[in-house]
């Protein structure tokens, strides 16, 4: 049972984190959520301890960044939604929110937080790697087998999953 809600909870950390100015963060109201705990007590603990939270560990979002998040449904934009700009934090702010939200399910949940960005760096290394050893397998062999290394390349790309149609084609009328 335990083992279940750890992989729920990784899960839901995982769809939390995002990509903002080349970093992965994470919103303060999706953390504020994982800690069981309102967005606004966890901005006035930041706040409170705001020498600990330097500027690559924590930054507010422009009204551009807002926009966009709030375009994308990330942000509620209707009568009850958020009206200011959130503050998002990087993998140190996050570790950094341990000592300031004193909680157990704090560290717990931040236990859970840590392994799923170490999680996704080591994803990430590894596509790295991959897109290495088949650039030097491409100079190795000659041109007979540049459309397989094509193909793998263009399998290898973000979104190259089979692409769903809506509807009715001209196939399926």
């Amino acid at each position: 049972m335990a083992t279940n809600r750890a992989l729920v909870l990784a899960d839901r950390i995982e769809r939390s984190i995002m990509l903002i100015r080349r970093q992965r963060v994470m919103i303060d109201s999706d953390l504020a959520a994982l800690y069981g705990v309102e967005t606004r007590a966890l901005v006035q603990a930041v706040h409170r301890n705001i020498e600990r939270f330097l500027e690559d560990f924590m930054f507010l979002l422009t009204a551009q960044e807002f926009a966009h998040l709030k375009s994308q449904s990330v942000i509620s934009s209707g009568w009850g939604g958020r009206r200011v700009p959130p503050f998002v934090f990087t993998e140190q702010g996050v570790a950094m929110l341990s000592s300031v939200l004193r909680s157990k399910r704090a560290v717990e949940v931040n236990v859970e937080i840590m392994r799923t960005f170490v999680r996704i760096r080591r994803m990430l290394a590894s596509d790295r790697e991959l897109a290495k050893r088949l650039a030097a397998l491409e100079k190795k062999y000659d041109s007979q087998f540049k459309a397989v290394f094509d193909a793998i390349r263009q399998l290898m790309a973000p979104g190259s999953g089979p692409k769903r149609t809506l509807g009715r084609t001209k196939d399926n009328r």
